[in-house]
């Protein structure tokens, strides 16, 4: 069974339709992209999985249960987390505190219990700590652990919203064009994280991009996209030689 399901999802803005039928599968241990052409409706296909929006039709499973039940909020604890086009970290905390925050899913002890420090609020602080310095490690992160955000390079901050929804601990990662703003070499780097986060994190990753050099390195497949639709999916090197996804791109006359 596929770790997420769309099947025939259609979402409607009005008169303009954001995502039409769109069908496809993620497979649990795989990168799987999508790419298009700006307003192809990638982004929208997160904040369908988010649960920020309600589709006009079809149906999103994940992880054999129906994502269109579960809340906004109520996602994460399924096992989903996701970063953002935009930077959304909190700038006047630090590193460390602010990939705390991830694992406010993981909280089992009551608001009483949290006033008083009990040993079991102890315990749960400690290994929350230990999850969140392993990622730190992981990442290479050390030298701004105590860093406030607001002061670290644009490179530094995109890596620390990777670590801060790793620290959920996920089954499936959203990626939302994380190569967008970095350096060749910051974009160099984001793929070997990938790949180690796939590989030795045993985490699935969807990825939203417009870099190829980025997609076709590190994805198993793509799925490419225009005007909410599906045009190709397949591996990097299929899509990128699939007339329709050529001619969304250049145009017909290419």
């Amino acid at each position: 069974m596929s770790l997420l399901e769309f099947e025939n999802v259609t979402l409607k803005f009005g008169g303009l339709t954001a995502v039409n039928d769109l069908s496809f599968e993620v497979e649990e241990g795989e990168v799987f992209a999508i790419v298009g052409p700006n307003g192809a409706g990638k982004s929208t296909v997160f904040n369908l999985i988010s649960r920020f929006y309600d589709p006009y039709a079809g149906r999103i499973r994940f992880d054999g249960h129906d994502l269109l039940q579960v809340k906004p909020s109520g996602v994460a604890a399924y096992g989903v987390a996701r970063t953002f086009q935009n930077i959304e970290l909190f700038d006047h905390a630090t590193v460390l505190d602010n990939l705390l925050v991830g694992r406010h899913r993981h909280r089992r002890t009551s608001l009483l219990s949290e006033l008083f420090f009990t040993p079991s609020v102890k315990k749960q602080e400690l290994q929350n700590r230990h999850v969140v310095e392993e990622i730190i490690d992981f990442l290479d992160l050390q030298p701004y652990r105590d860093k406030m955000i607001a002061g670290l390079p644009y490179g530094v901050r995109k890596v620390v919203e990777v670590a801060r929804a790793l620290a959920t601990e996920p089954k499936l990662l959203l990626l939302d064009e994380p190569a967008s703003g970095l350096s060749v070499e910051e974009t160099t780097d984001m793929r070997w994280w990938i790949d180690d986060i796939r590989r030795q994190m045993g985490i699935t990753v969807l990825m939203v991009e417009h870099d190829m050099g980025l997609v076709s390195g590190v994805s198993d497949r793509v799925l490419a996209m225009a005007d909410g639709a599906k045009l190709a999916l397949g591996t990097p090197a299929e899509v990128q030689s699939d007339p329709a996804v050529i001619e969304a791109y250049l145009g017909r006359a290419a």
